[in-house]
């Protein structure tokens, strides 16, 4: 079954990490990789443009449990799931500012808005990561589809250097997660081979 899929993805985008992880969790891991170069705009290729959207593969039958059978329990991991798209678009808002508009055209109360954003939005994180303690995972005791979802976006911020001091239960949790097999084998390559080149969430 692994050995006919092709993923097409960018490394370091928490999107295309997501796939990888949970295929990895599934024990897919014989698929095929085409890496994009988002610079070269790849990811906008005939090829890619042409695949549906919509396609879908169904995993459940192999690997982990990534969703729990408990109604109870799925509902929590499923809020969790849908809850990290806002924490995507606004760390993403912050980062995304700084880079793509000219620096001319950047209003200091528009940065300090979005960064204020992004704040709120990270302590409401610690505060889960706070819930879930002792845990090991957002939702418990067991590894599901809302750490697949979350640890992208968390370690796409601590690249742009999140803190630790003002995040500690965040940062825990990233430090223990960044060991999971299936996290390391699909891990950003360029993120391997490379040190980060912003801080721009050091005094968020």
């Amino acid at each position: 079954m692994a050995d006919s899929m092709v993923v097409f993805w960018g490394s370091g985008s928490p999107p295309c990490w997501r796939v990888m992880i949970a295929l990895e969790e599934k024990l897919l891991s014989g698929y095929q990789r085409r890496l994009l170069s988002f610079e070269k705009q790849q990811h906008k290729s005939k090829e890619v443009l042409a695949i549906n959207p919509r396609g879908q593969n169904q995993f459940k039958s192999q690997g982990a449990e990534l969703i729990p059978s408990c109604p109870t329990e799925q509902a929590g991991v499923l809020q969790r799931m849908f809850e990290v798209q806002t924490l995507q678009e606004k760390m993403g808002i912050v980062i995304y500012y700084k880079w793509r508009v000219p620096e001319n055209e950047q209003h200091d109360t528009a940065v300090e808005r979005n960064k204020k954003a992004l704040s709120v939005e990270l302590k409401l994180w610690e505060g889960y990561m706070e819930k879930a303690s002792p845990e090991p995972y957002i939702m418990g005791k067991n590894f599901t589809m809302a750490d697949v979802m979350l640890f992208p976006q968390l370690a796409y911020g601590v690249r742009f250097a999140l803190s630790q001091e003002k995040y500690p239960k965040l940062l825990e949790y990233y430090h223990r997660l960044e060991k999971r097999p299936s996290i390391q084998a699909s891990w950003p390559p360029h993120w391997k081979e490379s040190a980060p080149t912003s801080d721009i969430l050091k005094d968020i």
